[in-house]
Order: structure tokens, then sequence, then C-alpha cells
């Protein structure tokens, strides 16, 4: 089978897209739950969350008690929706963008496709914020149910509703920049680690191209991503589920003063809260991801990733 670094800019980018938005949405609906967790963590030492220290295990088991099984669930559909937007933008986007780096200087190095890798991250983030944003209202929600509060959004719509009337339109794309800045870090880890890891254990003979490679790529990719983007990740979950009160009043001004205020009050390690989690969803996400993925495409008769 013939790389996608020879064959990516002629192979049918619509069945790529369709391709990707199905593994995508498999990945999302294993790991789910621990993204939830994880975003719970995040938000744990904020004014409004609960006091108590506490731990994943802790958390999942509480939400199980509370809201039942389906409440590890909460914030599903808007992180599908994301993800039709987010997966496709980036991994096709990062395959043209590594092809015509290629085609006009052979095999980028890992520093070349680090660099293509956050730029397409970064152009998939900016789309699909919106929808980022409601999962992540969402998923803070649940955390407001376990003290006895309402919830601000019966569901995703409603959310989008809500938000564009108390904050406008500008308000969907509230903690965009944290967000681009996540988004950079965690492609230039997972895809340029990816594609180095799997090239470097199949040109070593490790392993062939096949679910054994793809699985010890996904594994050094999660750690990866998960070990650059973890400070960015709680700096843009808390900057996206603060809504503006009535005097347009927030907590955080800018990113730099979310990472700033943090670290005064919570110390330094609070920006690696819900590390183990997130590599935890990262580890399992990308293996479940990468190897349906790269399936999906034999069956299709595309080249490899």
């Amino acid at each position: 089978m013939k790389s996608g670094y020879q064959q990516g800019g002629v192979e049918n980018t619509h069945t790529k897209i369709l391709l990707t938005s199905l593994s995508a949405m498999a990945a999302e609906l294993t790991t789910f739950p621990i993204d939830l967790i994880k975003t719970r963590l995040q938000l744990h030492g904020e004014p409004l969350s609960s006091t108590c220290p506490t731990g994943a295990f802790r958390i999942g088991l509480d939400i199980i008690c509370e809201q039942g099984f389906l409440g590890l669930y909460k914030g599903l559909s808007p992180a599908i929706l994301r993800h039709l937007f987010y997966t496709p933008i980036r991994i096709v986007g990062y395959e043209h963008l590594r092809s015509v780096v290629s085609a006009d200087h052979g095999s980028p190095s890992i520093i070349g496709k680090a660099v293509v890798g956050g730029i397409s991250g970064s152009m998939a983030q900016v789309i699909a914020s919106p929808a980022d944003l409601v999962k992540v209202r969402m998923q803070a929600d649940s955390q407001m149910m376990s003290r006895g509060l309402q919830p601000r959004y019966s569901g995703p719509f409603d959310a989008f509703n809500k938000i564009v009337q108390a904050e406008g339109l500008p308000g969907l794309w509230r903690g965009v920049l944290p967000n681009i800045q996540r988004a950079f870090l965690v492609n230039m880890g997972e895809l340029a680690c990816y594609d180095h890891a799997k090239q470097f254990v199949i040109t070593h003979r490790i392993a062939e191209d096949n679910v054994y490679a793809h699985t010890l790529a996904s594994i050094m990719s999660g750690l990866a991503a998960t070990s650059l983007s973890c400070p960015a990740d709680v700096v843009k979950t808390r900057m996206m589920n603060q809504a503006a009160k009535e005097e347009g009043k927030v907590l955080y001004r800018s990113s730099y003063d979310c990472l700033v205020k943090t670290v005064q009050v919570e110390g330094i390690r609070a920006l690696w809260k819900g590390f183990f989690p997130t590599w935890a969803r990262l580890g399992p996400w990308q293996f479940v991801f990468w190897v349906s993925y790269e399936k999906f495409r034999k069956v299709a008769g595309l080249s490899s990733f």
C-alpha cells in the first residue's frame, strides 16, 4: 500500500472527511465519561465549585450515584457535533499540508510535522469552538446539579440559544484564544508524534503497518499531547465555563489573567489538574480513532495515513 506522503493530494477528500467523522464519533462515545470527569477536576477549586478534596474515581462514583450511568454522558451531543467539524479539518488538513511540504522539501522533520499539526489544529478549533463551549458548559452543569442547583441549560440547542441571548453571538467564541492555544499544542504533539512514531516503528521493523504499530504510535502521541496541552486545557475550560454576570463582569479577563490567578490561588500544579484523566482519555481515544481510521482507509482503498 502506498504511503499518504505520495498520494495525500490526489485521494478522495470527501471520503477522508467521512471516515474521520465516523472514527471520531466511535472514539468519543468510548471515552466521553473520562472527558467529563477531567472537566470536573479542572473546574475543582473555582469559587463556584465544591471545596471538598476529591479525585477522578470519586467524581465518577458521585455522578453515577446522583444522575445514573447516563450522567457520565452529559454534554455528549455537542461533543459529537464538535468532532463533525474539528476532527476532519485537522486530520485531512494535516495530511494536505504535509503533502505540500513533502513535495517541496521531501519527508518533513519532526519539527516540520509539529508546525503543520499545530496549524491544522488551530484552524479546526476556531470553527468548532462554539460546540466546544456548549460541551464544557453542559458538563459543568452536571456539577451544579450534584449540589442541588438548577442546571443552566436543558440541552445543546437551548445552550446555544441562551448563550447568544445573554452574551451575544461573540459569546459562542468565549475562550477561543486559550482554545486555539490548546488545539495548537494538542495537535503539535498528537499528529506529529503519531506520524513520526508510526514511521519510526515501521522503518525500524518493530512492527508492520498494522494495529500494533498504530497502538504504539497512539500511546506515545497521547502522552506527548497531554504533557504539552494540559495547562492550556485547564485555562480553556475555566475561560469557557464562566458566563458574564448581569453587570458584565467576569472572573477572568483573559487567558493570561486566568493562568496567573490559577497559579496564585492554587499553585503551579493546578495547571496539570486532570492530567491522568486527560491522558487516560487521550490514550484510548487515539487508539480507537487511529486503529479504526486506518482500517477504514484500507477498506476504502486509500493509502495509510
